[in-house]
């Protein structure tokens, strides 16, 4: 059967509605980064004392930002490293009976405030960088385990019996079948712990682990408002960030059809 030149045209086409979405995708890290140039013109233009100068230097606010994304990323690479093959190995038969008390465990890591889960780790071990990331995974290792758990557990169990009856081992109705469906629910919780992440890393300034914490501290003790507000601005936009970009990857992820 041939194809018309039309047709070959027709089947290459962008989608008009994918092209929306990703136009409309584009529209928050575009308003995110307006909004940080705003407000550091902002500061820049503002006759700022010695102290504020010192807490507010470009440099300085671009060092704590990088401190504070390395938090957050180290912390939820550990979380990966941990959520998730515990989270599949919780699903299979033989380790079903442990979930209940690997969950329990879990949400009292989360439970727990997060500055007393940093501090104890502080006074158990010491005070730095690496606590504050052991301290951040603990708290933020819930939503990535219990989504893993829950994607996987939701899979249709016609499917795994359709890929067991066609002679996929259990293994490859796993890797095949299982995780690519659960794969929207397992990045959702990822997406969670990234967050989760951003907001919690600010504590680990109680224990000189660095990050946009320290512009905050730095604004409440010194009663500066505009350091405390230019730090908790930056937080949040980079919350809103990391957000945005988790969104994206279960977009680019998540199978199509789904």
């Amino acid at each position: 059967m041939s194809v018309t030149a039309a047709e070959a045209r027709t089947a290459t086409e962008t989608p008009p509605s994918l092209v929306r979405r990703n136009w409309k995708s584009a529209i928050t890290p575009v308003v995110l980064v307006l909004l940080v140039v705003a407000l550091l013109s902002f500061v820049r233009s503002q006759k700022l004392d010695t102290i504020e100068q010192n807490n507010l230097a470009l440099p300085y606010i671009f060092q704590k930002t990088w401190e504070h994304v390395e938090l957050t990323l180290a912390g939820t690479i550990l979380v990966l490293i941990i959520a998730l093959p515990l989270g599949v190995a919780l699903t299979r038969k033989g380790a079903r009976y442990a979930s209940p008390v690997v969950l329990i465990l879990a949400n009292i890591g989360q439970a727990a405030p997060a500055v007393g889960i940093i501090v104890l780790f502080a006074v158990a071990y010491q005070i730095g960088f690496w606590t504050a990331v052991v301290a951040l995974t603990v708290y933020g290792v819930l939503p990535s385990l219990r989504n893993t758990m829950v994607g996987i557990q939701q899979v249709d169990p016609a499917l795994i019996d359709a890929g067991r009856g066609i002679g996929m081992s259990a293994g490859g109705v796993l890797a095949k079948v299982e995780l690519p469906l659960a794969v929207p629910v397992i990045l959702g919780g990822v997406r969670t712990t990234l967050v989760l992440m951003v907001g919690n890393a600010a504590i680990a300034t109680f224990i000189n682990g660095g990050g946009l914490g320290d512009i905050v501290v730095a604004g409440i003790n010194n009663q500066r408002p505009l350091i405390l507000i230019t730090g908790s601005v930056m937080i949040a936009v980079l919350a809103l960030l990391i957000d945005w970009l988790g969104g994206l990857l279960t977009q680019v992820f998540s199978p199509r059809g789904l």
